[in-house]
């Protein structure tokens, strides 16, 4: 009886076939070129340009996030949510119902997400522009562009039924998404910098302190002490981007939040410090602000470069970001 353990004499029952042989072989080349051709895709990741179907896909999802965002925003702003009887309120209204140490002004605030969505709407034009630098460069920050979006939708939504927790964890992952849109994707010219990076970003620093004020009821001495203490911060990280990346739109936005502040304390408590703190803070980043933005101040060091052909200039990461002339 022969034996079956003889390597030698071992022949394959594939082999024997061999048209299914050739097709094994085929299949696997194909699939290993299309693993090659075809990494798996991260829509976080910075690219210098992006394939016509990506490039659609965030048209698409950008028009319906922001879409979903500005409704909430603007409906929530004068009406109730009307599925519950307690705790519903517009935005304004338990801005109004929570005095904290952090109640802004209504109008300011309004006015300032008034500007902030108008220059959005400069931003979707660009990603629907007919100069393909432009569209690269808008959809280079669409992912986080449409998350923003989707959360500040999410935030809007749960703050006005009073779930004042989850509406801070919403912020916090948003604080994350858009500060990894600052440091970690190219610089980008102010028509897409300020409605998708810094006024986003400033905004959502300065909710964070407003909702979780809210969150934690701090509406006593103690709590207002901390928060005496805790608006420098505002004043801090303002001066971070500043400093560090002569971003004059950060600086305005957050000196426009600080007024807002300012205003709202005035309005709330007017025989405290934290209004003039906010005052004290608005005046210090707008004047920083200025010395930052206006040109020849500083010599070579700040310039406003403007490219001859009208294509987006090319510039190093988000180390200075306003430097392009759109």
């Amino acid at each position: 009886m022969p034996s079956v353990s003889s390597g030698k004499n071992f022949i394959s029952p594939v082999s024997q076939f061999p048209r299914i042989s050739r097709f094994r072989t085929h299949y696997t080349a194909v699939r290993g070129a299309i693993n090659s051709n075809n990494p798996p895709v991260n829509p976080f990741a910075k690219r210098e340009s992006h394939p016509v179907q990506a490039i659609w896909t965030y048209k698409i999802l950008t028009v319906i996030s922001w879409l979903l965002s500005a409704i909430v925003s603007i409906y929530y702003t004068f009406g109730k949510p009307q599925d519950g009887k307690h705790h519903r309120d517009t935005i304004w209204g338990h801005n109004s119902l929570n005095p904290t140490p952090f109640a802004l002004n209504p109008l300011i605030a309004s006015l300032y997400w008034l500007a902030l969505f108008i220059f959005q709407i400069g931003y979707l034009g660009h990603l629907f522009s007919q100069n393909d630098s432009y569209v690269q460069a808008a959809a280079g920050v669409g992912s986080h562009f449409i998350v923003n979006n989707l959360l500040n939708f999410a935030f809007v939504m749960l703050f006005v039924r009073a779930h004042f927790v989850w509406s801070e964890i919403i912020l916090i992952i948003n604080f994350f998404n858009l500060s990894s849109l600052y440091f970690r994707h190219n610089t980008n010219p102010r028509f897409i910098h300020i409605p998708a990076t810094s006024g986003p970003l400033a905004w959502t620093f300065v909710a964070l302190y407003w909702n979780g004020a809210i969150a934690v009821g701090a509406h006593n001495l103690p709590a207002r002490i901390v928060a005496n203490i805790f608006i420098w911060g505002i004043l801090v990280y303002g001066g971070f981007f500043l400093v560090a990346y002569k971003d004059y739109t950060i600086g305005f936005a957050l000196s426009i939040l600080a007024a807002s502040l300012g205003v709202g304390q005035f309005l709330t408590k007017a025989f405290a410090l934290q209004w003039i703190f906010a005052f004290v803070v608005m005046g210090v980043l707008f004047l920083s602000t200025l010395v930052i933005a206006v040109p020849g101040i500083f010599g070579k060091e700040i310039s406003f470069r403007r490219d001859t052909e009208g294509a987006v200039v090319p510039a190093d990461q988000e180390r200075a970001p306003l430097l392009d002339d759109a």
